[in-house]
């Protein structure tokens, strides 16, 4: 008579792995719904704030006393009736004047001096350098008063725009320096060809250095145009006096003083100043975010 002996079974890690895997996966769940959580408030921070505008510019002129946040009745005429206001297309076209005209000049005006800064040697370049830095750190109202003597004084351009767009033809601290740190990046090899090839200083510029630049420049001529479509400090000192002379940014204050009780007008015309700046990030954004990043690639 044979008898059969069982084999013992062997352990097996199945479960324990099974058990760290579920684990694993657990955790990794919780940080996504954490880390999503973040970016839900953070967004919601920042889209929360023009909703309530948005909203606002579209209701009654008695419901914006009350605590509704959904309009009744959508009111697309109040869009209509900030146009019809005197002096809006005006102050339209002057801040079209001011922040493209001076993105063009400060541009044009700034490339070559950071293009000699980042790629020349010369006696005097840390100077240079360190005053193009100064510059960057002195607060405008400091020299405002002298600036203003000048402007209104001497040269009679009170009351206007022009005492804003013509120094940005000599050049922007900020954008001279921004621009300089993004030359640094492109390899010298490309020039030192370009000379190999005969080309003079002025052809390399714009034939090597500007297209290898474009998302600098982009990010410079943005930071400008955000800046002069935004500014307030300066059409209030020279362009206070003169309502023909007034920007978006200074008219929507006499805006609001005009129609304190009508806030529905007041969120549509704040819309309206806003949407062109919102517009222009959208579109230009990727160029923008490239042009920022690479700056700080070489010191």
């Amino acid at each position: 008579m044979t008898t059969t002996l069982d084999k013992p079974s062997k352990p097996t890690a199945k479960a324990p792995r099974t058990a760290a895997h579920r684990t694993a996966r657990r955790k990794a769940l919780l940080h996504w719904i954490a880390v999503h959580s973040l970016g839900v408030a953070a967004a919601l921070f920042f889209v929360l704030p023009f909703v309530f505008i948005f909203l606002t510019s579209l209701m009654g002129g008695q419901q914006t006393l009350t605590r509704d946040l959904i309009p009744t009745t959508w009111e697309w005429g109040n869009y209509a009736k900030v146009f019809d206001t005197p002096g809006f297309l005006t102050w339209w076209k002057n801040t079209l004047l001011y922040a493209g005209l001076g993105t063009v000049l400060t541009v044009v005006s700034s490339i070559p001096v950071a293009y000699a800064l980042a790629k020349f040697r010369f006696r005097g370049q840390r100077l240079a350098m360190m005053l193009v830095i100064s510059m960057m750190m002195l607060p405008p109202q400091v020299i405002i008063i002298p600036m203003y003597l000048f402007w209104a004084k001497e040269l009679d351009l009170a009351g206007s725009l022009w005492p804003l767009i013509i120094p940005m033809a000599f050049g922007d601290a900020f954008a001279i320096f921004l621009l300089r740190q993004f030359l640094l990046t492109i390899p010298g090899e490309y020039l030192d060809s370009a000379r190999v090839d005969g080309c003079g200083e002025l052809r390399i510029l714009l034939r090597v250095v500007l297209p290898m630049a474009k998302p600098g420049i982009a990010a410079v001529a943005l930071f400008q145009f955000f800046f002069a479509w935004n500014d307030y400090f300066g059409p209030q000192i020279y362009a206070s006096e003169n309502p023909a002379a007034w920007t978006l940014s200074y008219g929507l204050e006499s805006f609001k003083g005009a129609h304190h009780t009508d806030w529905n007008l007041t969120m549509a015309a704040t819309i309206l100043v806003m949407a062109p700046v919102i517009l222009v990030f959208f579109f230009a954004q990727k160029a923008f975010v490239e042009g920022v990043t690479l700056t700080g690639v070489k010191g």
